[in-house]
């Protein structure tokens, strides 16, 4: 995703959830009209994670079609929780046990990733920049900086209490037709539900090592793929789903980062057809520069609202704040963040 745990994307193009009422995102027929581009909000402050009223997003609501569809969506959801954990009878041996599910945290704004945890001491002087919120690379055996030498619960708590928000990345197996060279090592084997659920199961444990605590979305690196390879799209679905249903089984928010133009097409093609287990937050990648949250040719306009998208608008650009610098992507945010938790979680 971003410099050092994949090779750079082209700057552009090239880079459903289901009716369940445990998922965010159901969408509305699809001959709705598409709102306008929108800004990327400016973050408030963070001293505290912030929840959000139930309102739809500023683009929408300048269209009168998608804001009565949106005002529908947000009925079916009002009073619901952002998660559940349905009991599973196929549990397997040693999977990490469900954790109850806190009321989740949002963020607005833009957001910042880079392939490695950078210091504390990076991380405040950063603080003087218009960003309020770093995606980390927290587990995951395809991660491109596998070391994260800072990256500890110490470390999290230390850039929670600065005011930032957290946006945990899991670089897991990959799809067997995915692009990049460096990640065809990391293909999804034969028995990708399997190994879906066990890689879950591994992403939850990593995160409550961290102190990220349940009620956080944990998103799911899928970098991009060759959408003509039928029987690897399928395997990819296959795997994708599982480590989603076991996320939310284990009381996290299943998320879902990958190219506008293979993982997030296919996931809205599922979302349309009303397949279940899909993300419940999206994060799509399409370097175009400027962020459009809610104007994407690859989802439908309502689709995955509210606050449950991120566009990674640009990447592997050099950026210095505080006299430091570093290497990123850039996303504007609407969506959950990690709930960071101090007691120490089994």
């Amino acid at each position: 995703m971003s410099t050092g745990s994949r090779p750079p994307r082209p700057p552009a193009d090239d880079d459903a959830p289901t009716a369940a009422p445990t998922d965010l995102v159901p969408g509305p027929a699809d001959d709705a009209p598409e709102p306008e581009p929108d800004a990327v909000p400016e973050p408030g402050p963070v001293p505290v994670p912030r929840e959000w009223s139930n309102r739809s997003p500023s683009a929408a609501r300048r269209r009168p079609g998608v804001r009565a569809a949106v005002a529908a969506l947000m009925a079916a959801v009002a009073g619901a929780a952002l998660l559940t954990a349905p009991a599973s009878a196929g549990t397997r041996p040693g999977a990490p046990a469900p954790a109850p599910a806190p009321t989740p945290a949002y963020y607005v704004g833009k957001a910042f990733d880079t392939c490695e945890a950078p210091s504390l001491a990076v991380m405040k002087a950063w603080r003087s920049s218009s960003y309020g919120a770093v995606g980390i690379y927290f587990g995951g055996r395809g991660r491109g900086c596998p070391g994260q030498r800072e990256l500890s619960r110490a470390w999290v708590t230390s850039v929670h209490d600065m005011g930032w928000r957290l946006l945990p990345l899991f670089v897991g197996s990959q799809a067997p037709c995915v692009i990049a060279p460096a990640k065809r090592k990391y293909a999804i084997g034969t028995s990708p539900s399997l190994q879906g659920t066990q890689e879950a199961g591994d992403a939850v444990r990593a995160a409550r090592a961290l102190g990220i605590g349940a009620g956080s979305p944990l998103y799911l690196d899928i970098e991009a793929y060759r959408r003509d390879d039928a029987r690897c799209v399928a395997t990819t679905l296959s795997f994708v789903r599982a480590w989603n249903r076991e996320v939310r089984r284990l009381g996290y928010v299943p998320g879902f980062y990958s190219s506008a133009d293979s993982g997030v097409r296919d996931m809205e093609a599922q979302r349309k057809a009303g397949t279940k287990d899909l993300p419940s937050v999206m994060w799509f990648a399409r370097w175009r520069g400027s962020p459009s949250l809610y104007v994407e040719s690859s989802l439908h306009p309502t689709a995955w609202t509210p606050h449950a998208r991120i566009h990674q608008y640009v990447g592997d650009v050099a950026e210095s704040h505080g006299g430091r610098s570093l290497q990123i992507d850039r996303s504007a945010v609407d969506a959950p963040v990690a709930v960071v938790t101090t007691a120490p979680t089994p």
